[in-house]
């Protein structure tokens, strides 16, 4: 009896202890949301290829204090470029547990050709995703990671060929959790390269990202000689990328598992002890993800 007492203090001491972690971040969140500024209205991009049309419903957040959420809140490795800021529904806090966040970025890779976009499979090229995927779990495992599971298409790749616009979700599903993430991505065709769009968040909230897709789609403008119009095949290089590589990508945005790790903090917190060192350290960025290419 009295060893079965002293378990049931350590548990419950435990139990305080983690709560008590729970709230300590939780108001260290607060405190660093009262410092943020958000902006609506038209958002020149810092790189200077376009702007953004913030539409109603949303506002924005700058690459700056974007850039400090990705890495010191969210503790994302920090690369160059990593973010042209943020896009988020107005009635959201960008260091909130619910819904989601479209972080923005360019990469100039080159002027994407789309003749191959009316002929690809996407159910054959989900097949292949998920074997690629599959065999690289053995060395995700190896470094210590769980293993991701492609788990189908949460929303079939589109294009918008008269406004070079890609757009597509997969469903993810990592090691034995019950609750599946969601990876949605846009990416907007331009002369030198893509600006993408990348949403994480569960798969719950699918339905909510599907609604806001129409008023988020139109807000990229490229700016007068980065418009995919503009491109000079005499001094302009050809990306090695197709409309099918794009969507091949990587499972998930740069900037995206950790910002999912933020989403089940209380889970996280209550659970610690159980889960050992290493999602605390992907919390603090300990230690860099490799995302799986797929």
């Amino acid at each position: 009896m009295k060893q079965l007492f002293s378990a049931l203090i350590m548990l419950f001491s435990g139990i305080l202890t983690a709560f008590a972690q729970e709230e300590a971040y939780q108001l260290y969140l607060d405190s660093i949301e009262q410092t943020i500024r958000y902006e609506k209205g038209t958002i020149e991009l810092s790189n200077g290829v376009g702007k953004i049309l913030v539409p109603d419903g949303f506002k924005y957040l700058d690459a700056q204090q974007a850039e400090n959420i990705l890495v010191n809140v969210w503790g994302n490795p920090y690369y160059e470029h990593m973010t042209l800021g943020m896009l988020l529904r107005e009635d959201q806090k960008v260091t909130g547990m619910d819904g989601y966040v479209f972080n923005i970025e360019y990469d100039e890779i080159g002027y994407v050709k789309d003749k191959d976009a009316d002929k690809i499979n996407y159910d054959d090229l989900l097949k292949d995703l998920q074997k690629e995927t599959k065999a690289a779990n053995e060395e995700r495992v190896k470094q210590g990671y769980e293993p991701v599971e492609i788990v189908g298409w949460a929303a079939k790749p589109f294009y918008d060929k008269e406004h070079k616009i890609l757009h597509w979700a997969k469903e993810l599903k990592f090691g034995e959790s019950e609750l599946n993430t969601l990876n949605y991505n846009i990416r907007i065709l331009g002369r030198k390269g893509v600006l993408e769009l990348n949403a994480i968040s569960t798969v719950n909230e699918l339905s909510l990202v599907e609604k806001d897709l129409k008023h988020v789609l139109n807000i990229v403008q490229f700016n007068d000689g980065y418009k995919y119009k503009d491109f000079d095949p005499s001094v302009d290089e050809v990306a090695s990328w197709t409309i099918g590589g794009l969507v091949a990508g990587k499972v998930l945005a740069k900037a995206g598992f950790f910002a999912l790790l933020l989403k089940f903090w209380k889970f996280i917190a209550v659970g610690a002890v159980a889960l050992g060192g290493l999602v605390m350290k992907k919390i603090r960025g300990e230690k860099e993800e490799e995302i799986t290419e797929a």
